[in-house]
């Protein structure tokens, strides 16, 4: 009996071991999302800008701004998913307990918030740290693309492993997606810069 009792204790902890593992690789897999999000469009802005202006200080200060506005946008889009979220979760623990709400079992809308601007954040800080400190223009675009590279490699490599998918595929997908939206917004800003010249 005793040892029935133990084992189910130990099923009971590697059931729960489980959960938390899976609880804490869906929070470190949006996490490195977000942060793949704020690498690829702030990337994008910067390469726009840099097709028609060659000044480092435009080029930095569109990257900040797309950080900042990006780190919003996913902070209000992640509140208010997780808000809703709250709500039916609270809903159902009412129905299930007759009123009582477990508010530790909740997820919190506010640190939903909190970390997909920080991860935006964070992936949005590699190409303006790698741009901030190169005046010449080509050499500067050579950077960007090389430090956006190794970290589109990186967080597929990482999204991989914690969404336990192929490896390899998983990064050449991120890396190709990444090539992809900044070669389009160079050239689309490129084509329309040239465009407008020929108007001015």
């Amino acid at each position: 009996m005793a040892s029935h009792n133990t084992l189910n204790l130990d099923m009971e902890e590697n059931q729960e071991k489980a959960f938390d593992y899976s609880k804490r690789a869906q929070w470190l897999r949006a996490a490195v999302l977000g942060a793949n999000d704020g690498l690829v469009s702030t990337a994008s802005l910067m390469m726009g800008v840099g097709a028609v202006k060659q000044d480092v200080k435009i080029m930095i200060l569109t990257g900040f701004a797309g950080l900042v506005a990006g780190a919003c946008s996913m902070a209000i889009g992640e509140f208010v998913s997780v808000y809703s979220q709250y709500d039916i979760e609270v809903a159902q623990m009412k129905r299930e307990t007759g009123g009582e709400v477990e508010k530790e079992k909740l997820p919190s809308p506010t640190q939903a918030a909190a970390a997909s601007a920080l991860a935006f954040s964070l992936g949005a800080m590699v190409p303006l740290l790698a741009a901030a400190f190169v005046k010449e223009y080509k050499v500067r675009i050579g950077v960007i693309v090389a430090a956006v590279t190794l970290a589109l490699v990186m967080f597929g490599w990482l999204g991989a492993v914690l969404g336990k998918a192929p490896v390899v595929k998983s990064s050449l997908r991120v890396l190709v997606g990444g090539w992809l939206a900044m070669a389009i917004t160079f050239g689309f800003t490129k084509l329309i810069g040239s465009h407008g010249h020929m108007y001015v």
